[in-house]
């Protein structure tokens, strides 16, 4: 696959993004788990945005993130908190670099491709709540330093492990839906 192949919009993804976007918002607001760190959270809706990246590529990934977090902040906080919007976005973009190097589309979502997802999730979890957030929190919030790496740090294990959990139970769920390649033979 080349790799402008990731960064294709069709009808299908446009779609997606919206339906995505939607669903994202409603679990990034109503089914989350609060840690002890202020405003940090276990939230299931990176495993959604996983699942629709893998399924739909990076471009979808990232606005289903984007555009649902921060329509829910907007909606909760009266304005979007725009340092973890953006690093909302940008980790989902990079998890969407698992479309088409998992074979879920073709009925198939075995170990190689989990540790393939998950690989991938992780990079985008570390370098988004690692680095991102917390310097934009930074340069744009005047944050204190060690409460946004402390936030950034707890945000990246939560968001791990519920993208981990969440996106490979749906992506498992999903490729059993599909017809393995090679499965049918004519009579």
């Amino acid at each position: 696959m080349k790799f402008k192949d990731y960064f294709k919009v069709n009808t299908k993804t446009i779609v997606a993004t919206g339906l995505g976007a939607a669903i994202f918002m409603l679990l990034f607001m109503y089914v989350k788990v609060p840690s002890p760190v202020p405003e940090t959270s276990f939230q299931t809706a990176y495993g959604l945005s996983a699942f629709f990246g893998t399924l739909f590529g990076p471009i979808a990934g990232g606005l289903i993130a984007f555009i649902g977090h921060a329509l829910s902040d907007a909606v909760q906080y009266g304005s979007p908190w725009w340092s973890w919007v953006i690093a909302s976005g940008v980790a989902s973009f990079i998890f969407g670099f698992a479309y088409k190097r998992t074979g879920v589309e073709e009925g198939d979502f075995g170990k190689k491709d989990i540790i393939t997802f998950n690989v991938i999730q992780i990079i985008g979890n570390v370098f988004a709540w690692l680095l991102l957030a917390p310097v934009l929190d930074i340069v744009v919030y005047s944050e204190p330093v060690n409460l946004v790496f402390t936030q950034g740090a707890i945000a990246a294990i939560l968001n791990s492990i519920a993208t981990g959990v969440m996106g490979t139970l749906l992506l498992i769920a999903y490729a059993k839906t599909r017809t393995k390649k090679g499965s049918l033979s004519r009579d």
